[in-house]
């Protein structure tokens, strides 16, 4: 049985999406819910105002993927017709017109609206009870929090809506947005309960695991406006420095969390993900909770979009690895992590187990935790019902944080010691465990992407390291940028005549090469859901 937590959906957006689409609702006329205003008068009332920030997040769990993920150098996308919001996005070609930089920004700001909405009437009840009022406050601050450490990140410079009426249309300086950020998540980690068996529900340790990687971002000081103005056009990256202070609190946050003794590693990764995986590990921190198309706000279909047409090979994914190769970047004795990761068979319980290979000159591998097998049949069942929770945080990503932080910082031993303790579980022992010689800034960055790929950290992690260009760059190495891929019927380097797919990952690699500029360090601003122009001025440099 699902569980259900705090911020159980108690009404839905006026969303459908039908079977076979990850934005099918583009074309739905999409009214943001009205702001409640009548004065709260009891307990549930007030847990009920919380809530209503929470199911703007929840039609959001795909989109992060095809923000953050697709804009980068290992993922393509092939969602719909080449003009779609999808394959845009995969090839850096976005604009202010892009559904899912319209989405993602528009429904961020509705789970905003909500939370200040629920702030402002729960301090003013005074029929609730200290307790409850305490902890819904704090919810409601925590998703503030959570939506702006996104918006900052995808946009650069927001405008810092704190109050209900009308949004403002002045953009808030990064540094002022960080600062919100923080505030708000220091006041809900006080009001929040110390630790909750639910990850659902935000508790002491959510707060501070997301401090914690809000700290991290911004002690790798994000560009400003006038900094990406003056690489927009070009394809160089911007020298990477860190804020010692800022890193310091990463650490200093992120040990909170693992100090705390409430979280821990799982020890089967591979149990880590799937619908009948879910809240069972103390390594989820928090999760986006999800019922499905037909009973939350959207539905998850980040499991959909990795796995669209499950066992017809010929058709084109909607999200997928670009490369085989991939694969590579693991050790061989990290195979658990490789083969779950970017998976090459899988076998079809409806054909009495028969396994199909994922491998050119037929296709490349899926995104295994995009593939729920952990129900039976659910690796055919789980894309019609779209209702596997997103993972937000887990305890791996706080021990990443720490290691970062921690190298960045000098502090050798404490990053070996977070690193390894996420190493040791990928290969069973500690036989592969760095050392002091061979613990670098390329290993803790690589370990990111072994540890964490396809959960909505690929891009922002380019981002933040300043290596979005020269990374999406090494796609020229990729076996399928070659020429003689360029056209479908003509015979390949692997001597396969080439198939329309691999034509178009052809297309899609030297797309991502050819357009990737300092302008990509952030979206563009976008127009409000319904083409409207938002008034926020300035556009992002290079729009």
């Amino acid at each position: 049985m699902k569980h259900v937590p705090f911020f159980k959906v108690l009404w839905a957006l006026a969303l459908s999406v039908a079977l076979y689409s990850c934005n099918d609702d583009d074309d739905i006329d999409n009214e943001t819910p009205p702001v409640v205003d009548e004065a709260i008068k009891n307990d549930a009332e007030a847990q009920a105002a919380a809530n209503a920030a929470y199911p703007p997040l929840q039609t959001l769990s795909s989109s992060f993927s095809f923000l953050i993920e697709s804009a980068t150098e290992g993922t393509i996308s092939f969602e719909g017709e080449e003009d779609e919001a999808g394959p845009e996005v995969s090839r850096f070609e976005p604009d202010e017109n892009n559904w899912y930089a319209i989405k993602v920004f528009s429904r961020l700001y509705q789970s905003i609206g909500a939370a200040n909405s629920a702030i402002e009437r729960i301090t003013e009840a005074g029929a609730v009870s200290g307790a409850v009022k305490t902890k819904t406050i704090a919810q409601a601050k925590f998703v503030r929090a959570l939506a702006y450490s996104y918006l900052v990140q995808l946009y650069g410079e927001v405008p810092l809506v704190l109050e209900t009426g009308e949004p403002t249309k002045v953009r808030s300086s990064i540094e002022a947005v960080y600062t919100q950020i923080v505030k708000d998540l220091t006041e809900a980690e006080a009001g929040l309960p110390d630790y909750d068996a639910n990850p659902s529900n935000p508790s002491k340790g959510t707060a501070n695991a997301i401090l914690a990687r809000v700290y991290l971002a911004w002690g790798s000081k994000p560009l400003a406006s006038e900094e990406v103005a003056a690489i927009a056009n070009g394809t160089s990256d911007p020298a990477f420095s860190t804020d010692k202070a800022k890193l310091e609190k990463a650490a200093e946050y992120a040990d909170k969390v693992i100090k705390s003794g409430k979280y821990s590693l799982l020890a089967d990764y591979t149990k880590l993900f799937g619908r009948a995986n879910e809240s069972k590990a103390p390594e989820h921190i928090f999760t986006i909770h999800h019922d499905g198309d037909d009973f939350d706000a959207q539905g998850n279909h980040q499991t959909h979009c990795a796995f669209t047409f499950t066992f017809e090979l010929e058709k084109d994914n909607h999200m997928g690895p670009s490369d085989v190769n991939l694969r590579d970047r693991f050790e061989a004795a990290d195979a658990v992590r490789r083969d779950f990761s970017y998976t090459i068979e899988v076998a079809n319980p409806e054909e009495n187990n028969k396994v199909y290979t994922f491998l050119p000159p037929v296709t490349l591998p899926r995104y295994g935790k995009g593939i729920d097998r952990s129900y039976e049949n659910s690796v055919n069942s789980a894309i019609t019902t779209n209702e596997v929770d997103r993972i937000e945080i887990r305890y791996a990503e706080v021990l990443l944080i720490k290691a970062e932080a921690a190298f960045e910082l000098g502090n050798i031993a404490e990053a070996l010691t977070a690193i390894n303790e996420v190493r040791a579980r990928a290969f069973g022992n500690t036989s592969h465990n760095l050392t002091a010689a061979t613990l670098t800034r390329e290993a803790v960055r690589k370990e990111w992407g072994l540890e964490l790929a396809y959960e909505q950290k690929a891009w922002l992690n380019l981002v933040r390291w300043k290596t979005l260009i020269s990374t999406v760059k090494t796609v020229k190495d990729f076996e399928h940028y070659d020429s003689s891929y360029k056209a479908a019927g003509a015979t390949g380097k692997d001597g396969h005549v080439v198939t329309a797919f691999f034509a178009k990952v052809y297309k899609h690699l030297h797309a991502k090469y050819d357009n990737v500029k300092g302008k990509h360090y952030r979206f563009p601003i976008p127009v409000g859901e319904k083409s409207e122009d938002l008034g926020i001025r300035p556009q992002n440099p290079g729009y």
